[in-house]
């Protein structure tokens, strides 16, 4: 297995070898056309990149000969001086040993010495007429021969369609699966079993081209946490790790503007003013971090400071102002639930809303992220000790894994995401309060509604009254958790628990909140992907 660091210097190769063989091309139009302003234009931002990309792999001595090589095409862009006679020589020949370099590192071998054209080049760059020895190109290309790269660049796109193409093989593998048990066929049934391994193979490999390290999305941060700072008068300190962790490139591009708003908050609310630390008895700067890790087959993103955390009350009483909840069942909600209040739309404690104050202002962005993603939010505070936002990831979004519940004859699918248990309880383990049942887990009181009337009660009005006289025999009980809310689901059994390939719902049926989509089993039957975020507010809105 490849290490990081060769994956690194993988990445850095096949992007400096296709910036150099686009610069020799656009050296040679220029030496044509001189005053094609466009191609002096690319070169320029062709070296930058090369400049920048290679001081932040490390490659220090890259990325001087190519800061050098850029102040010349900045000098001929300002028409401070014309491309002609010997500076395009020297730039052709800095070209040339700037290629070897980007060689070497491919080879893992010596770098070639550049002190000479440092020097050179410093010349030119102050006005100098300098001189260079050309040296012929041929193979007799210096020896060596032309490459290249080992890697090359893929559309998303083109990885979408080829992981969707990948998706109906799997639908039809497990449907072959089936029939070659129902069938009985020992030769079929080997086929199959060949089959599996191959597109799991293939369905994996098409998977991890998507992954990319959530560095490329974290390091853009840096730059965010010091323009909040500044703009609040506060002192921060980002610290960052996990940015090589691996995951869906469509899963980081989901959750950019929410990790935006969380960090943009954890800066403006979360962390106090200098002074306010100082008088707290803190240090006066202070400390944020954003960490990548992995979890069994999640990813973990947290968003972590050491501010004054969330004042609980505060939320809890904003809470009732808004008529989320009254002031009864506010009263017996913990913190965990309290918090949750924070992710609806529009909800904030700041008593002057601006772009970026106040826990709340944007935050239901991050919960509607997460949503679309089947992933779930994590909160932990404590007061004057700061507070920590912890998204969960699927690894990718292509693939899920689910549990198949079945309700009068038809198969439902649950992502295990936002699974938290599964019961067969007896009817005295059962209570009702306030007109729905009610049982115990972990120590916890928890909802229970039955699943056919989340989904075939029509209109606004409450859900019936619970009655366990309607009980009998074992009940199946699926716990989910949304939002740091359970709630039980009564289905009539558990089928089993599968990876599913989800696919959209087309009209008239995409417009119903309570599916996420719609898989097709091994037996041939559709199944519907159930949305236990949009289920668990269609209770709360219904709960008698």
């Amino acid at each position: 297995m490849k290490s990081r660091e060769d994956e690194y210097r993988e990445l850095f190769m096949a992007e400096a070898l296709e910036a150099y063989d686009d610069m020799s091309r656009h050296l040679s139009e220029l030496e044509r056309a001189p005053d094609d302003k466009s191609v002096l234009n690319e070169l320029f931002r062709l070296m930058h990149n090369l400049k920048s990309s290679a001081r932040s792999m490390g490659h220090t001595a890259i990325g001087e000969v190519a800061h050098h090589l850029e102040s010349l095409f900045g000098q001929v862009r300002a028409s401070e001086r014309q491309f002609t006679g010997s500076l395009v020589r020297v730039i052709f020949n800095g070209l040339d040993i700037l290629g070897a370099m980007i060689r070497a590192v491919g080879a893992n071998a010596e770098m070639p010495d550049s002190s000479g054209l440092l020097n050179l080049l410093d010349r030119a760059i102050a006005g100098e007429e300098v001189e260079v020895a050309v040296e012929s190109e041929t193979e007799e290309e210096s020896g060596r021969k032309l490459e290249l790269s080992d890697l090359v660049y893929i559309q998303v796109k083109k990885l979408d369609k080829l992981l969707n193409l990948v998706g109906e093989l799997v639908i039809d593998r497990d449907r072959i699966l089936t029939l070659a048990e129902e069938l009985d066929s020992p030769a079929l049934r080997a086929t199959a079993r060949h089959l599996f391994r191959i597109s799991d193979d293939l369905q994996y490999s098409v998977m991890d081209a998507r992954l990319v390290g959530v560095g490329t999305l974290l390091n853009r941060f840096p730059r965010v946490v010091r323009d909040v700072a500044t703009s609040e008068g506060k002192e921060v300190e980002l610290t960052m790790n996990g940015q090589d962790t691996q995951i869906d490139r469509n899963v980081l591009q989901v959750i950019a503007d929410a990790l935006l708003h969380l960090v943009r908050n954890a800066v403006s609310h979360g962390l106090e003013t200098p002074a306010e630390r100082v008088a707290a008895g803190k240090n006066p700067t202070g400390q944020l971090s954003l960490v990548a890790l992995t979890e069994r087959e999640d990813v973990l993103i947290q968003v972590s400071d050491d501010g004054k955390g969330i004042d609980t009350e505060v939320v809890r009483k904003k809470a009732i102002e808004r008529g989320l909840t009254t002031a009864g069942v506010a009263a017996n909600l913990d913190d965990q639930a309290v918090w949750s209040f924070l992710f609806e739309p529009g909800f904030s404690t700041a008593s002057q809303v601006t772009d970026i104050s106040g826990r709340g202002v944007g935050l239901d962005v991050v919960k509607r992220a997460l949503d679309s993603l089947g992933g779930q939010l994590r909160v932990d505070s404590e007061p004057g000790k700061g507070t920590t936002f912890t998204l969960v990831l699927p690894t990718s979004i292509a693939v899920k894994g689910a549990l198949l519940v079945e309700l009068d004859g038809r198969a439902y699918a649950v992502a295990l995401m936002h699974t938290d248990t599964v019961l067969s309880l007896q009817p005295a383990q059962f209570s009702v309060v306030g007109g729905l049942f009610v049982t115990h887990v972990q120590g916890r009181a928890v909802p229970v509604v039955p699943l056919a009337q989340l989904l075939l009660e029509e209109g606004d009005e409450p859900l019936p009254l619970a009655s366990k006289d309607s009980l009998h025999g074992l009940q199946n009980v699926l716990i989910v958790n949304y939002n740091n809310r359970r709630l039980g689901l009564l289905v009539d059994k558990f089928v089993r628990q599968q990876n599913i390939v989800v696919k959209p719902l087309s009209k008239p049926l995409d417009h119903i909140d309570l599916f996420g989509g719609v898989t097709l089993l091994g037996s041939g039957q559709m199944c519907l992907v159930l949305d236990v975020p949009a289920l668990t507010r269609l209770f709360l809105a219904r709960r008698p």
